[in-house]
């Protein structure tokens, strides 16, 4: 019994040994270009998350007629200090179209948000929100749009 539990050992302790043979090589296939990309990377991180601040965050359009097109802006700031990156704006509703800036947003630099939201066939009291996904450390942002649509007369 102590014999095949020596050679159990044996054998564990030889393929540690082995494994690591090859020890001295590994510096050798790292490639530049990646070491390279992950400090600039590290650079950025260190930076801190970008940071997103709005003009507003909700625009009431108060009371209009159903059929009309509400248009709004919402003005985007970034107060980080590294670029903010908006990579989608998602609408709660297809009426809702929103359009963002596609490029990224230098600190300190401002970019627009623009909505336009059909009321056809959206009578009466309506919110509709905007998602907007980013590189902040929430990753998300919410903007709202709000207000009544005074339906249409019945022929």
């Amino acid at each position: 019994m102590k014999i095949t539990k020596f050679l159990v050992l044996v054998l564990i302790t030889a393929s540690f040994l082995t494994s690591c043979k090859d020890a001295t090589n590994i510096t050798a296939k790292i490639k530049k270009e990646n070491l390279v990309n992950a400090k600039s990377r590290d650079s950025e991180i260190k930076k801190g998350a970008a940071s997103i601040s709005f003009d507003k965050k909700e625009y009431d359009f108060g009371t209009v007629n159903e059929g009309d097109v509400v248009e709004t802006s919402y003005l985007v700031t970034n107060s980080g200090k590294t670029d903010l990156v908006i990579t989608n704006a998602q609408a709660s509703c297809g009426c809702t179209v929103p359009v963002w800036p596609k490029n990224p947003i230098k600190p300190g630099a401002t970019g627009e948000v623009k909505v336009k939201f059909n009321t056809s066939g959206k009578p009466n009291r309506q919110q509709k929100t905007i998602t907007l996904t980013t590189n902040t450390e929430s990753g998300r942002e919410v903007l709202t749009l709000k207000g009544s649509v005074t339906p249409k007369a019945k022929k």
